[in-house]
């Protein structure tokens, strides 16, 4: 019998990459699918912190156990920025597009050279005792001057790999899955929950 895990998220792309890299033993699903449908305020000084916030705000109301993420683009010579911010420094209601000409104009001092960047991803658990883990991935790159591919979502088509071979979004999910922010720390994640089986 699948082990079932609450998504402490709204966000179905991440949803989606959470079933594609938890082993097949777990059962993964949203919030508002579980009952929980009031909005979560992120009001943390850190990654670990909003993703704590938000997995304590599904446990109390829910129970059982749950996963939350909380993830972002961390730009060198922006000192990190837009960093926690990162879904809404462009405007609460901006998509990615007008997110990615925003971070493109803050970058325009700075030679594309520059422009090295990490995606990092903080994801909490809190089990059905309450106790709780914390996980961290972050994986390096350069942002792109144009976004390229179709893959992915979010920052996706302007995060090149180090090696500037392609972006994010020009991979397939399995070949994101295992070098991306998210999946390093699920992996993580996955290793823990395997210890409370």
């Amino acid at each position: 019998m699948k082990k079932r895990i609450i998504l402490a998220t709204a966000n179905l792309d991440k949803v989606r990459e959470f079933r594609q890299i938890l082993p097949e033993s777990y059962e993964i699903i949203t919030m508002q699918e579980a009952g929980f449908c009031d909005t979560i305020e992120e009001n943390g000084s850190s990654f670990i912190e909003n993703a704590l916030t938000k997995a304590r705000a599904v446990h109390s109301r829910i129970g059982g156990m749950v996963l939350a993420d909380d993830s972002g683009l961390s730009v060198d010579v922006l000192d990190g920025a837009p960093g926690l911010y990162s879904a809404r420094f462009a405007g609460e209601s901006a998509d990615y597009p007008t997110k990615i000409a925003h971070l493109h104009e803050w970058l325009k001092p700075w030679p594309p050279s520059q422009w090295h960047a990490s995606f990092i991803c903080a994801i909490a658990l809190v089990m059905p005792d309450g106790s709780e883990r914390t996980v961290t991935g972050e994986c390096r790159g350069v942002i792109a001057a144009e976004p390229r591919g179709d893959n992915g979502f979010g920052y996706d088509p302007i995060f090149l790999l180090p090696d500037g071979s392609c972006t994010m979004a020009e991979l397939s999910d399995d070949e994101k899955n295992k070098i991306s922010h998210r999946g390093l720390a699920l992996r993580q994640m996955a290793a823990i929950l395997a210890g409370y089986a």
